[in-house]
């Protein structure tokens, strides 16, 4: 009888932990055995760029999600770069690659502020520069698309360095300063304590405003930089199109990656398991055909199954 009681939970925490990572080797079995050309390089190659930037944002919301919080601006953040680069790529990329990193740290200020100086709740707090910023970047940009021809820039995003794009090896390192920032810091241990009970934090006399704050700038400045490295694989900015809901997508990853939305925990690599893992189901559905709708459909059950998983976890 003892036995039974002490296996059961480490039985119920599979589907959280590794379902994403199942779900991501069945897609791949199935689309090796039965979509042509899945398996090809340059398949992969374009599958890879196309998820990066998704992981980029994910990781930045990840941390948000980590404290409890969420971060619906990062959409607009990118639309403010995208309407931002042609003002100032004049001046050479290096100006453009620094207002934009302002660019983030000025909206994820605010945010911050409005969460953990005013005490907004950060769906509130966020939803304001979700629609505004947009707003503000149509207005920038004239609500007109630009091309980029600036070489540095389209390097960024559509270069290679030693046959691997840029816009990954850029994901990559992400993923290593975020996963080092939770695991091995101690701004990252307060992070976590913060999410996980932040009464608590603020009686043990943890920074918790500092801290929230700083959750904050970095991920809209993971956001500037996934709007960055945009504009330059697609060699144009437009301000209305640029993350155009990615902040579902990123929230998805993060969710579908078996990090909890109650906070206290942040999966650095379930985040890019679930953001690789919704690539994929999108290329399978495009692969085969379905349309879009369906696509949708799916991607709401995995949500719905992350959410349950997450929440049978936590009840045990």
């Amino acid at each position: 009888m003892t036995t039974l009681t002490l296996t059961t939970p480490r039985r119920a925490d599979w589907l959280p932990k590794y379902g994403v990572y199942l779900a991501i080797a069945a897609l791949i079995v199935y689309n090796a055995a039965f979509t042509p050309y899945f398996l090809t390089v340059s398949n992969l190659r374009i599958q890879l760029i196309q998820v990066a930037p998704i992981i980029i944002v994910a990781l930045g919301m990840a941390l948000v999600i980590g404290t409890e919080g969420i971060d619906l601006s990062v959409g607009a953040v990118m639309a403010l770069v995208a309407a931002l680069i042609p003002l100032y790529l004049g001046y050479g990329v290096i100006a453009a690659v620094i207002v934009s990193l302002l660019a983030g740290v000025a909206v994820g200020l605010i945010n911050g502020a409005l969460v953990a100086k005013v005490g907004l709740q950060p769906i509130v707090a966020t939803l304001a520069l979700f629609v505004g910023g947009r707003g503000l970047a149509v207005v920038i940009s004239d609500g007109q698309l630009k091309d980029i021809r600036n070489a540095d820039l389209i390097y960024l995003g559509s270069g290679d360095l030693l046959g691997i794009p840029v816009l990954v090896w850029t994901a990559a390192l992400a993923i290593l300063v975020v996963a080092f920032t939770v695991r091995r810091t101690v701004f990252g241990r307060r992070l976590l304590a913060i999410g996980g009970n932040r009464p608590a934090a603020e009686l043990a006399g943890l920074p918790v405003q500092r801290v929230l704050i700083t959750v904050y700038v970095l991920c809209a400045v993971l956001a500037a930089i996934a709007g960055l490295l945009s504009v330059g694989r697609i060699q144009s900015s437009d301000a209305s199109s640029i993350g155009l809901l990615i902040e579902l997508s990123a929230i998805t990853a993060v969710v579908v990656g078996g990090t909890p939305l109650t906070g206290g925990r942040v999966r650095v690599l379930g985040t890019v398991a679930g953001a690789v893992l919704m690539q994929l189901v999108i290329a399978t559905m495009i692969k085969n055909n379905l349309p879009p709708s369906t696509t949708e459909m799916v991607q709401a059950a995995i949500i719905l199954v992350a959410v349950y998983a997450a929440r049978e976890r936590k009840t045990r």
